[in-house]
């Protein structure tokens, strides 16, 4: 993990012993214990475990909306201190900005940075395209399926450029038929158009199907239980008995922790 207290070459995602605690006047609530791992460059990594075990605590300290109450949190080998343009999210939610049609959400990020609006727009119109939405650009989130504003939301993240993608369920509010439709442009996106993913989910398939990684969490105060390699070729098939080995292994492992 680490040399002579170092990060690791490849790694561009470290935590070192974080711990997260939330405090008020009734009660402590620990949510995170002595978690560390790191995550090495374009690698895609899922974070799996039970619902409400500390998963979307654990994005946020890396995206810098939350700091740890103990440990260390780095990215490209700077320390987390704040929210940073390095690092995009994607949550369940996409909270597009209704107002704004479909360029004009991708746009956002680099029209904020003072980018003119030919580079901005060729930009936009990109990464509109390569999350299939070519013709879509004046169209308002309202007039949108559930799955395109999910494109949008990761068309807008790509477009601001960041070394760190941090999607916390992002396909969880999705049916069955749009969310395996998403999972396999996920893959092809991230293949074609590489960064480094950290993604949550509590589906196991979905797991599987993404990975390079699997960090199975604890129940709360959530820690790492074991980590799983998923070593198969993309793209991959969900009835390939190689898959189902994988995801009854992670299955039971997680079982094991509740």
């Amino acid at each position: 993990m680490e040399r002579n207290g170092q990060l690791k070459d490849s790694s561009i995602i470290s935590m070192r012993h974080v711990e997260k605690t939330f405090m008020n006047i009734h009660k402590t609530n620990e949510v995170v214990r002595d978690v560390s791992l790191e995550v090495e460059e374009n690698e895609f990594v899922v974070l799996f475990g039970p619902g409400q075990c500390g998963k979307t605590t654990l994005i946020n300290l890396i995206a810098g909306l939350q700091l740890p109450t103990g440990g260390e949190v780095y990215v490209d080998g700077k320390k987390v201190e704040a929210p940073g343009r390095d690092r995009g999210v994607v949550y369940q939610t996409t909270a597009l900005f209704p107002f704004c049609t479909v360029m004009g959400n991708v746009e956002f990020g680099p029209k904020s940075r003072g980018i003119d609006k030919k580079t901005r727009r060729q930009r936009a119109q990109y990464f509109i395209d390569l999350v299939g939405l070519g013709g879509f650009e004046n169209s308002y989130p309202n007039r949108l399926s559930g799955g395109m504003r999910q494109r949008v939301g990761i068309a807008r993240a790509y477009a601001n450029d960041p070394k760190v993608m941090l999607m916390d369920e992002p396909f969880g509010h999705l049916d069955a038929q749009t969310r395996y439709m998403m999972e396999e442009e996920l893959v092809k996106i991230w293949q074609k158009e590489k960064r480094t993913v950290v993604f949550v989910t509590n589906n196991s398939e979905e797991a599987v199907y993404l990975a390079d990684r699997i960090i199975i969490l604890t129940n709360t105060p959530t820690c790492v239980k074991q980590e799983v390699r998923v070593d198969l070729p993309r793209p991959r098939q969900y009835s390939d008995p190689a898959f189902l080995e994988i995801r009854r292994q992670i299955e039971e492992i997680c079982d094991d922790t509740l």
